[in-house]
């Protein structure tokens, strides 16, 4: 995970860092099918590693790093932690882990099961298909390739200047909404919503240099993203920012489910802090994506509605 976690129990500028929502038990709060599959065969590759890979295990477990198992299984090596690296515990650093090729793949490692999966049912349908007539393994060919072109996470260069805000989704702006207050920013805000749409990339990005200090979930229905209505009624996760710049700007970023998109997935805890441009999570096929800053004297809005944004890249707001 690139992020660092504070030890301390206050933000710098004296916010209380809660414990992590109790709900959230896994990266990926709504679990679903394919993270249960993924489960399953994590049992099968522990059983395989403790008959036939014990000079591994050994070696795992001795640069192993934390106190607990944050695991409802046996933890072996870092892919056991994958669903529970939000929890606090057991960790490899980087260069003892010998999957971190795995993250110089082009797509999102989170969605690795998905795309497997999807891709035995979509190719087979396809090879099946050919055989009673080849148009008609047009519609899973299609669908595989959406399926590849929605895990897909391109590189991004994020700019440096200071008091810049980026966008923290791939899509379109659907909503600019000035607040008269917002109880958690404490004053006048600045809404800006983003709908991602299954073309788009659905990596979230940090929209700034910030600390968590707070991460909430709700559950919820699964309406079309498409409206901003369902802001209100979908299930969502909301993280709660200070920035670590001497403005200490309070944000607050939500991650919104959709009619398709039903899995939220967020690798980042209360005391995390990562930098602007830095991935957060995914949400996975279509959803909704909101940023709540603070509106002050000099605040320039760099959008306008129907804007096409990327996530990391794109100009949000400015502070003077």
């Amino acid at each position: 995970m690139e992020s660092e976690s504070s030890r301390s129990l206050t933000t710098a500028d004296g916010r209380p860092i809660e414990p992590l929502d109790p709900a959230i038990r896994t990266i990926q709060p709504g679990g679903g099918t394919c993270m249960r599959i993924e489960l399953a065969w994590g049992f099968i590759r522990r059983a395989y590693l403790k008959l036939f890979r014990r000079g591994y295990l050994r070696r795992m477990e001795a640069c192993r790093q934390g106190d607990t198992n944050p695991c409802p299984h046996d933890c072996l090596d870092p892919r056991d932690v994958k669903f529970y690296r939000n929890q606090g515990g057991y960790h490899w650093d980087l260069s003892d882990d010998p999957f971190t090729w795995r993250d110089r793949i082009p797509f999102a490692r989170v969605g690795f099961a998905e795309m497997i999966i999807f891709s035995l049912l979509f190719v087979g349908a396809a090879i099946g298909l050919w055989f009673v007539h080849p148009l008609l393994s047009i519609v899973p060919a299609l669908l595989e390739l959406e399926i590849i072109w929605f895990f897909r996470d391109p590189k991004r260069v994020t700019p440096s200047e200071p008091g810049l805000v980026v966008s923290p989704a791939d899509g379109k702006i659907d909503v600019i909404e000035y607040l008269d207050h917002d109880d958690v920013i404490g004053g006048p805000a600045v809404k800006i919503a983003i709908f991602l749409s299954v073309f788009n990339v659905h990596i979230n990005r940090f929209p700034v240099d910030a600390q968590v200090f707070k991460i909430s979930h709700r559950k919820g229905k699964f309406k079309s993203a498409t409206s901003p209505e369902c802001a209100l009624i979908n299930e969502q996760l909301e993280l709660f920012l200070e920035s670590t710049d001497d403005a200490r700007r309070v944000m607050r970023l939500r991650q919104i489910t959709g009619a398709i998109a039903r899995r939220i997935v967020c690798w980042v805890a209360p005391g995390d802090s990562l930098k602007r441009g830095q991935q957060l999570g995914m949400i996975k096929l279509g959803s909704r994506t909101e940023l709540v800053i603070p509106q002050e004297q000099g605040l320039e809005i760099l959008v306008e509605l129907g804007d096409k944004v990327q996530a990391g890249e794109t100009l949000f707001a400015k502070y003077a």
